[in-house]
């Protein structure tokens, strides 16, 4: 039995080493990034099976997302598309406080992604499926298979985790909202920010963020993450609301974050855990998601937890 099955596109990443205008930007490291791997190698790191599932090109980028995911541990069912390109992600820095994310991905490899290239069998035995609302924007066939795979997890009894990660770049609020609308009852788990959480409830919805959860609890999920930023995090479950102030670390890189938010809560449900001990894992992977370049590369193993207690000179000798 696998513990974690997602999937969805991943991006090569080229990031600029140097603050302000790409157009002045000469030198960029490269790596990669994609909401769902980034989840299933924060998931691993945590130490629970997860096996990503994606399209990528017949090229160097390609070869570098199977390898990497591989060597982070994760299960890569990567379907290699001869006749599109791995998608492109490019990261700026504008100002010290503004990053300026862009994406080549029309037509890319990861868009094509089809019900097809998802078995069965694979997700049938998963312990959770977790997809995001930026598979289903990317593409009709891409939409296909993220209702393909839930259809095949409500089937099988396997929970359905979703993430909103609305992105503007790719469709509008109103096009987003019905599909969220269209998928929330055969969804779990749910992830969203306040902002995301409207594009379901509608703008109008009364009160803060418990009104807000207990609003989109009663369209199915039996677990609502709603992610405060700064002011941490609510988890509401079984009825019960509980609120987790967040992590103060020194931010390098935001992006990442909510991916690492939601791997920290998957490993801690996966494991069993207390409420009150997911929704600390979950503000945890997330604040160690921020304190470096890059997507995913700062995201805990257990043996890091313990580091943002406070406790300790910070040096380890």
């Amino acid at each position: 039995m696998t513990g974690l099955v997602t999937f969805g596109e991943t991006m090569a990443l080229f990031a600029a080493r140097r603050t302000g205008p790409l157009r002045f930007a000469r030198d960029f490291d490269l790596g990669l990034g994609g909401a769902e791997s980034n989840v299933a190698i924060g998931v691993a790191r945590l130490g629970h099976p997860a096996c990503w599932i994606g399209r990528v090109g017949a090229d160097e980028f390609g070869d570098l997302i199977r390898s990497t995911l591989a060597g982070e541990g994760v299960d890569v069912r990567a379907v290699p598309d001869l006749d599109a390109p791995t998608g492109l992600m490019i990261k700026g820095r504008r100002t010290a406080d503004h990053i300026d994310v862009r994406y080549y991905r029309a037509g890319s490899a990861g868009s094509r992604l089809s019900p097809d290239d998802l078995d069965p069998a694979l997700i049938r035995s998963a312990r959770v499926l977790h997809v995001s609302a930026i598979t289903p924007a990317l593409s009709a066939s891409a939409r296909a298979a993220v209702h393909h795979a839930v259809a095949e997890a409500k089937s099988a009894g396997v929970p359905v985790s979703l993430d909103v990660n609305y992105r503007k770049a790719l469709w509008t609020p109103q096009e987003a909202g019905a599909w969220l609308r269209d998928i929330i009852a055969d969804v779990d788990i749910l992830f969203a920010t306040e902002t995301e959480g409207s594009l379901i409830t509608g703008p109008d919805t009364p009160g803060g963020p418990e009104e807000l959860a207990r609003a989109l609890a009663a369209l199915g999920p039996a677990h609502v993450l709603v992610k405060l930023g700064a002011a941490g995090a609510l988890e509401l479950s079984a009825g019960a609301s509980r609120r987790a102030e967040p992590y103060r670390v020194t931010e390098v890189d935001p992006v990442g974050a909510g991916d690492g938010f939601a791997a920290g809560w998957l490993a801690g449900w996966l494991d069993g855990a207390a409420p009150e001990r997911r929704l600390d894992m979950a503000c945890a992977a997330g604040a160690f998601a921020v304190t470096s370049q890059g997507d995913w590369e700062s995201l805990p193993r257990r043996d890091d937890l313990h580091l943002l207690t406070g406790r300790g000179d910070g040096v380890n000798r």
